[in-house]
């Protein structure tokens, strides 16, 4: 909502591209996401001010919390606060999830796709990397690539 409504730094297809390189390189999916975007709108320096800008906020809290949380992690009402923002945790994902799947899957393969990407994460732990590249090219059999006149397909 940040990047492509409020900012307009990009387009809802171009931030799902950069979900997906994102969730290809090593490291966190926030960073890697705010230095392609930051790179994106300023070049070097705007991806490193960009990953600069997502990694110290939640450097400072979590060093506030781990110095505060040894001395109380042991007691019943801190434990019970952890949990529930867990719980939340998992929500927010799965709203993030369901508006990110209803602009992406626009075409019965491709909840075919999603379901199969699930399936074979969640159950049988199968790397995200062979994930992302093997729907590619399942993308580029059946939508992209060379149309039979041998130009690129626009569509």
């Amino acid at each position: 909502k940040e990047c492509v409504d409020k900012h307009a730094w990009t387009t809802q297809e171009e931030l799902l591209d950069i979900f997906a390189l994102a969730q290809c390189t090593p490291g966190i999916i926030a960073v890697n996401t705010a230095t392609f975007l930051g790179k994106k709108q300023a070049g070097i320096p705007g991806a490193a001010l960009a990953t600069l800008g997502v990694i110290t906020p939640s450097l400072i809290i979590i060093s506030l919390i781990a110095a505060l949380l040894t001395n109380f992690a042991d007691l019943a009402p801190v434990q019970h606060a952890l949990a529930a923002v867990r719980a939340a945790v998992t929500a927010l994902i799965f709203a993030s999830v369901y508006k990110m799947g209803k602009s992406a899957l626009k075409h019965p393969l491709s909840y075919g796709i999603a379901l199969a990407a699930f399936l074979l994460v969640a159950l049988f732990g199968a790397s995200p990397v062979a994930i992302v590249l093997a729907a590619a090219l399942i993308g580029f059999l059946f939508f992209g690539g060379l149309s039979r006149s041998g130009k690129e397909d626009d569509a």
